[in-house]
């Protein structure tokens, strides 16, 4: 099964990357997942259920340790793939 993962970190700060935001997309994109597309206000990875499903442990524990407030996320089966 294939999954895409879509987050965010709070809280925001619009004139320099929080350390929190900047950790959860070092952990995504140092987890080997595919189409990975990191942005000022969302990030989105996909990848094989494992790959993701512990990426995502990695991304909660770090972030929430270097200051974040806030994860939100969203866990989305890929189109087409069968659970």
């Amino acid at each position: 099964m294939r999954l895409r993962v879509e987050f965010t970190t709070e809280p925001f700060d619009l004139d320099e990357a929080p350390t929190h935001a900047v950790v959860a997309r070092e952990v995504i994109q140092a987890a080997g997942l595919d189409a990975v597309d990191v942005g000022p206000f969302g990030n989105t990875a996909e990848g094989g259920a494992d790959e993701v499903l512990t990426a995502v442990d990695s991304l909660l524990r770090q972030a929430l340790a270097s200051g974040a407030t806030r994860v939100s996320l969203q866990v989305n089966v890929i189109e087409g793939e069968t659970p």
